[in-house]
């Protein structure tokens, strides 16, 4: 019992279960000082009562077994999303559809797609830049259904956009002029995979994106030579 107290150093700060063990260590040396103090100082003629010391004891045992069973279960959650980032190369590569609104223009080529709940009586593509300056403006098809736009990267006056990240914001507005609810997606090619507080992602150059906003993969079209 307590074996956490004389491996203090080899405590792994950087987890939660090493953080919350590192705590428990100073609790509980602390708690002991103060123990052997007052047994130190108690009145011979009026000891203090064992039972109460032992109570606490056994709360620090309770408190670190639980401590060493989330230890195990966060070392089990790291290999399953080491196993699911290894699964995730196969995604490098290939180009996804995830549902956002960022994507990332590469070799003067973009894509993305947007959904309409009803008809808008009204409807706006604005492209804007990572400065958020609007770079490209048109009109968006006022219907129902899945609508695919493809950029070349110009903007208004024909000017070629360099390569980086954009945001298309799509706008419907209804008969009243109240602004309508819209599903966008953007295409991407993956160009790597990583994990963070267990969560895994996708990266489209700097465009991060869960694995549960992935809709669909297909094969990304080679480049035409100029």
């Amino acid at each position: 019992m307590f074996e956490s107290v004389t491996q203090a150093s080899s405590v792994d700060t950087t987890t939660k279960s090493g953080t919350a063990q590192a705590k428990l260590n100073e609790d509980l040396n602390q708690f002991l000082n103060l123990l052997v103090t007052q047994l130190k100082n108690q009145d011979p003629l009026d000891p203090m009562d064992a039972n109460e010391f032992t109570s606490q004891l056994v709360q620090f045992a309770s408190v670190e077994q639980q401590i060493y069973q989330n230890a195990n279960l966060e070392k089990l959650l790291n290999v399953e999303q080491t196993s699911q980032v290894a699964n995730m190369v196969d995604f490098i590569g290939h180009t996804i559809e995830a549902t956002g609104s960022s994507f990332h223009l590469e070799n003067d080529s973009a894509e993305f797609t947007y959904e309409f709940g009803t008809k808008p009586n009204s409807a706006s593509i604005n492209i804007m830049n990572s400065s958020g300056l609007t770079v490209y403006s048109s009109d968006a098809v006022n219907e129902t259904g899945k609508q695919s736009f493809k950029w070349d990267g110009k903007n208004q006056s024909g000017t070629q956009q360099p390569d980086g990240t954009y945001t298309a914001v799509v706008t419907g507005k209804d008969r009243d002029g109240n602004l309508m609810s819209v599903t966008q997606t953007v295409f991407g090619r993956v160009t790597g995979a990583g994990a963070e507080e267990g969560i895994v992602s996708l990266f489209m150059n700097d465009i991060k994106t869960g694995m549960d906003n992935v809709l669909g993969t297909r094969e990304t079209k080679p480049t035409p030579t100029p």
